[in-house]
């Protein structure tokens, strides 16, 4: 546990984190102050980060379970001490941290008897467990249990629905907030003219995120919401005018880069993509349209790449950087 003295500098706007502690691995808190500020500033700020904390910072949840041993949520099966029922609640305390962009899928595969946990979930590198013991079922024979999971990565909360059963596989209530509680309060100090205020803020995660991480992130997030009324009308209106274009830089070697592929075939062939230093959601965009060389890339355009799923115009402004400052190759527009 971490704890500071408060000392407010009276002369500049700024922040401190003032106590830290881990209570466990699934409850971390932080407790951080901003001065000074103007009188009714803080409360002004308290509130919005309050909101932006519990309702803007993406987590990543389990949603989703399927078993073929499974034939409804609230069956038992021979050899398992919990309920389907049970298990599902289990799996839906299961604590992650990952940098996923839309869904993955991991799994389950134990056999009894013993105790099955966290540990036991096989997922993808980029997903990680915060608390290897977590349990999730109790095996009592020696019988094998195998369970198809899917991770998800986004805000607020999901409330599963009958409607949400789909091929055997059954929905999970997802909280994918990693803030699980944020409190602000206020002291003032000085009189009249020079009365200020400094603003307190406690928070409370799940372990996913440490209290500094997620207020960063809250911080940035509101900044991102804010942006657009810095631009003028004029401003949107142009912006819309040119939806249809693509602010990318053109190639202007379309020769030279076929006869790049020609010579260098074999080499380009042995680099793969995850060498490449891209972003994980960006690299699952280009793994899933079967893209996996350096070769495999240079075979599609700019605008190829745009038509994939989940591919953004910033993505592929990334890809053309890597390409032209590691490589000095030119992906064509078209």
């Amino acid at each position: 546990m971490v704890r500071e003295q408060v000392r407010v500098d009276t002369r500049r706007l700024q922040w401190k984190c003032v106590e830290s502690r881990a209570d466990s691995k699934r409850l971390s808190y932080g407790r951080f102050i901003l001065s000074p500020l103007m009188k009714g500033q803080a409360d002004t700020i308290g509130i919005a980060m309050r909101r932006a904390l519990l309702g803007e910072i993406e987590g990543t949840c389990i949603t989703r379970a399927k078993s073929e041993k499974i034939p409804h949520e609230y069956s038992t099966i021979m050899g398992i001490q919990e309920s389907v029922h049970e298990i599902l609640m289990n799996l839906k305390e299961i604590v992650l941290r990952s940098n996923l962009y839309g869904t993955c899928d991991a799994a389950i595969c134990a056999r009894g008897p013993g105790y099955i946990t966290a540990k036991d979930i096989i997922s993808p590198p980029y997903v990680k467990i915060i608390d290897h013991s977590q349990h999730i079922a109790s095996l009592t024979e020696p019988i094998e249990l195998c369970i198809g999971l899917q991770i998800e990565r986004n805000r607020g909360y999901f409330l599963k629905t009958s409607n949400n059963v789909q091929d055997g596989s059954y929905p999970i209530d997802a909280i994918f907030m990693p803030v699980r509680n944020v409190n602000h309060s206020i002291h003032s100090y000085g009189t009249g003219n020079e009365k200020h205020e400094i603003l307190f803020l406690e928070i409370w995660t799940n372990g996913s995120l440490s209290p500094k991480e997620a207020l960063q992130e809250a911080s940035r997030n509101l900044i991102d919401l804010f942006i657009p009324f810095l631009q003028t009308e004029e401003d949107n209106l142009h912006l819309e005018d040119k939806q249809h274009m693509l602010p990318l830089r053109p190639s202007t070697l379309p020769d030279k880069l076929v006869k790049l592929r020609k010579k260098k075939k074999i080499a380009l062939k042995s680099i793969f993509i995850d060498q490449l230093e891209l972003p994980p959601r960006v690299y699952n965009c280009l793994k899933r349209s079967n893209i996996s060389t350096l070769l495999d890339l240079l075979n599609n355009s700019q605008e190829d790449l745009l038509k994939m799923e989940h591919v953004r115009i910033e993505d592929v402004k990334r890809i053309v950087d890597i390409l032209e400052k590691h490589f000095g190759i030119e992906l064509p527009k078209n």
